[in-house]
């Protein structure tokens, strides 16, 4: 455990000297959300219904840019093998690099989702539940985005092929956190929104290092 968090402190230092893939993630988040005004028109009546649904899709596809990258570029220099066979858990090592991932891009995403929800014409009634499940939906997509990471080592075309395998499994995410913020604005509730939210994340950080270990594994044989 004690090298668990010298780990994610490598990650980060690489993720700073790397810095433009943290900045392209947020740019991409506030542009794909400002041009929807532009494409739907100015009627705050519109922009309020479809606020929450904008910036959850938004956030997803953003959060999936710096995917590609998460094992990528260790594996191609070695140090993935190097990892691997360090007395680290390769499940922790995975988990260390999707704490970082997220560091670096959800975390982003989270503190500039309130603002876009103001463009948007959001009810203030929504911007609490907006960040909660955010920060309960956001690790999540970057765990199940590992294993697509992971499954695509050495192929070609991997961005292509990891959208293919992480976009039908970002669905329930996307599904739950989008219900979670209308939920509190039309005052049905939140509460079953966000613990589906937890459970998902739950679930996810029990299997997805597991799973991102068996495919690097099978990716340096």
């Amino acid at each position: 455990m004690r090298r668990f968090p010298l780990m994610i402190g490598r990650e980060l230092r690489l993720a700073l000297r790397q810095g433009m893939d943290s900045l392209t993630v947020v740019m991409f988040f506030v542009l794909a959300v400002v041009l929807f005004p532009f494409g739907v028109g100015p009627d705050p009546v519109v922009l309020a219904r479809i606020a929450a649904g904008v910036i959850w899709v938004s956030a997803l596809l953003a959060s999936m840019l710096s995917l590609e990258r998460l094992f990528q570029t260790d594996f191609e220099d070695g140090s993935l093998e190097l990892l691997a066979l360090s007395p680290m858990m390769p499940e922790a090592m995975v988990l260390a690099k999707v704490a970082a991932h997220w560091l670096t891009t959800g975390l982003p995403l989270i503190v500039a989702a309130p603002l876009l929800a103001v463009l948007l014409n959001m009810s203030g009634d929504g911007f609490l539940v907006l960040i909660a499940a955010l920060a309960l939906g956001t690790p999540t997509l970057s765990l199940i985005g590992a294993v697509g990471a992971a499954l695509i080592l050495g192929s070609r075309r991997g961005g292509v092929l990891l959208s293919l395998v992480v976009l039908p499994l970002y669905i329930p995410v996307l599904i739950f956190g989008v219900g979670a913020v209308e939920g509190s604005i039309s005052g049905l509730g939140v509460r079953p929104h966000l613990l589906i939210l937890g459970a998902l994340f739950l679930a996810s950080v029990a299997l997805c290092p597991w799973a991102s270990a068996k495919a690097i594994g099978q990716a340096l044989e």
